[in-house]
């Protein structure tokens, strides 16, 4: 199980938005920091499109946990970032770089990731860029 944990973060750092969804079940469930839970790999890859204009972040430090008898597992890593674009509702973004310790949480079954969440504190994000 954390094989496809590993491929979706390797895929994440490669920027290769395709080989992230390959990892994702059809219908699966996004649920966002201070967000609004999003269902489905179209709403999947909005949200990571929509990033990649804000965003550049490397995630380093990665650490995987796994309970495969539970269809559960979890990563705690680091995200090392530049903010790109302003993204509404947040300071205004000149390139800022952020360090922000980070998790996502997960439910796997049959060997695609049905649930993600992820988690960081947003007002230490908003400190660094200030």
């Amino acid at each position: 199980m954390s094989n496809v944990i590993k491929t979706y973060f390797d895929a994440f750092n490669a920027k290769d938005i395709p080989a992230m969804l390959a990892c994702l079940s059809e219908d699966v469930a996004h649920h966002v920091n201070e967000g609004d839970v999003r269902v489905g790999k179209k709403a999947f890859a909005d949200f990571c499109a929509h990033m990649s204009r804000c965003y550049d972040e490397t995630l380093v430090n990665m650490v995987i946990f796994d309970a495969p008898d539970h269809g559960r597992a979890a990563a705690e890593y680091v995200v090392n970032g530049r903010y790109l674009k302003t993204d509404t509702g947040l300071p205004e973004a000149h390139g800022q770089r952020y360090t922000l310790p980070a998790g996502s949480f997960f439910d796997v079954s049959d060997g695609l990731i049905t649930r993600v969440t992820t988690r960081y504190n947003l007002n230490d994000w908003i400190k660094q860029v200030s």
